[in-house]
């Protein structure tokens, strides 16, 4: 049974612009199947625009013009498919492990008409020494240390790791700090995003990581 996507709403028009049509045909996607895949929950649809596209295209102004981004776990495309969406100019790798949610995203990204993503099917720790980026991104994937564990090595020298998180960030923050840093953490920052057009903005930590080589 197909479920109609819910209209864009006013912060949506306003963010996109231009782009608007391109984050329809996404939300018209992940409110189809999305669904009937498992990506997305049915009680999510009506809150798509604000819970899911928009809290994840916000974060875009983490990255400058013409960043490469690996977005580890992507599942049902976000935040990877919601920035290639907003930001054309950014190269965006998702990885994820699933074949059918791989399968779904290649024909997400064909079905929107994005010419920026590639869909690499695999665990982000099978990537380690064959992907990287100066940026990483990840959402819902796992605790700080843990999603550190498997993304900082996909880091270039001095890359970060730009990670959507809840309210709850700055104590997991305290509490992950001291792991962090023995992996390769120079410092991390807090950052929201999208108070002009979300009721609730989104929260990143953006750990800012050294690597040799």
């Amino acid at each position: 049974m197909t479920t109609d996507a819910p209209p864009p709403t006013e912060g949506a028009h306003q963010f996109f612009g231009e782009r608007l049509r391109h984050a329809e045909v996404f939300a018209a996607v992940l409110a189809d199947t999305g669904v009937s895949h498992g990506l997305i929950g049915p009680r999510e649809v009506p809150i798509l625009w604000d819970r899911h596209i928009l809290n994840c295209a916000v974060i875009e102004d983490a990255f400058p013009d013409g960043a490469r981004l690996v977005d580890v776990g992507s599942g049902a495309g976000l935040p990877g498919v919601a920035l290639a969406i907003a930001r054309p100019d950014l190269e965006v790798h998702l990885v994820e492990p699933m074949e059918r949610r791989t399968d779904w995203l290649n024909a997400t990204v064909a079905e929107i008409g994005l010419d920026n993503v590639t869909v690499h099917r695999g665990r982000a720790e099978e990537f380690h020494g064959h992907l990287t980026a100066p940026y990483v991104t990840a959402r819902a994937v796992a605790r700080l240390d843990k999603l550190a564990r498997w993304c900082f090595p996909l880091l270039e020298r001095d890359g970060q790791l730009v990670a959507l998180k809840g309210r709850s960030v700055e104590d997991e923050l305290a509490g992950t700090t001291k792991a962090l840093r023995k992996l390769g953490l120079v410092e991390a920052q807090i950052t929201s995003h999208g108070a002009d057009v979300l009721e609730t903005p989104t929260l990143t930590v953006t750990c800012h990581v050294r690597r040799r080589g």
